[in-house]
């Protein structure tokens, strides 16, 4: 089975209250589709930063993000993703104002996932982040967002 690791916007869309937003409401159901495959078709993973992020927010929101992830492997962020996530920052694989995407990436990385999903792909560089990840003696995960994973299923 493929490792997966689900960064916290995807968890965000699938316990967010129905939307009127074309887009994110697109999303939402891309999201809700895949969410059973994480137990039943991958190997699912989350962080400890996406345990943080998902508690943040609104009280029941949280909970029921919290809620959802509960039931997958908890990967502890260490030196080691720290200093990637920096070499990714460095390296302009992501901009220095969002040091939690390039942490996602890192922790991915080092635990040696093979795709991270995610709806907040706009900031990834995906070329230059595996580039930086690779020169690192690290294997770089696919980053797709749900549509893209929910295409390649097994």
């Amino acid at each position: 089975m493929k490792s997966v690791y689900i960064e916290t916007t995807v968890v965000s869309y699938y316990v967010a209250r129905p939307s009127r937003d074309v887009i994110v409401a697109a999303r939402q159901e891309s999201t809700r589709e895949l969410w059973p495959r994480f137990a039943s078709e991958y190997d699912s993973y989350v962080s400890i930063l996406v345990y943080d992020e998902a508690a943040k927010g609104e009280e029941e929101q949280a909970s029921l993000r919290l809620q959802a992830i509960a039931a997958f492997t908890m990967l502890e962020t260490d030196e080691a993703a720290r200093e990637l996530a920096s070499k990714i920052i460095a390296g302009h694989g992501i901009p220095e104002d969002y040091p939690e995407d390039a942490l996602h990436i890192a922790i991915a990385a080092i635990n040696g996932m093979d795709v991270l999903v995610t709806w907040n792909y706009a900031p990834f560089i995906r070329i230059r982040v595996r580039q930086i990840v690779e020169q690192a003696g690290y294997q770089c995960p696919e980053i797709c967002s749900p549509d893209e994973l929910l295409e390649i299923t097994p």
